[in-house]
């Protein structure tokens, strides 16, 4: 799974969510891309299961881009544990996403096999998303 390679602390605070995104919110590389509609948290394990899908539906002919990556460690307390006695270990590694944040971007491919893809895609993630491509 990804995880950053260093980290100043191995836990963080939650953090607050920005109202919408600021940066990362427009096509840099591809034609097709996946934007947020909503905030949340993107797992590990769900960009690895996204990285999977696009690299076979590319294979020679296409290319993507992830533009997102899990840098935010999520804590769990093991089950049946009482109160208090700190915060728990790190469990995975999150991507903290806001609305209008690009996830992943597609090129090489036709308009509506790279539609299908994304459409694909979207239904591996835990937030809502909509298709977008360079001229919109």
């Amino acid at each position: 799974m990804l995880a950053p390679k260093r980290q100043k602390y191995r836990k963080q605070f939650r953090g607050i969510w920005r109202r919408i995104a600021t940066k990362g919110d427009k096509l840099n590389f591809g034609n097709y891309g996946l934007k947020t509609v909503i905030r949340g948290w993107i797992k590990d394990k769900e960009i690895e299961s996204v990285r999977v899908v696009l690299a076979r539906a590319t294979k020679k002919y296409g290319k993507f881009w992830i533009r997102i990556f899990p840098d935010k460690p999520y804590t769990q307390k093991p089950p049946e544990v009482t109160m208090g006695a700190g915060k728990g270990d790190v469990a995975y590694f999150v991507a903290s996403v806001v609305p209008g944040r690009v996830l992943f971007e597609i090129d090489g491919l036709s308009k509506e096999e790279s539609i299908e893809v994304l459409r694909n895609v979207s239904s591996k993630l835990s937030v809502k998303t909509k298709v977008v491509t360079k001229s919109s």
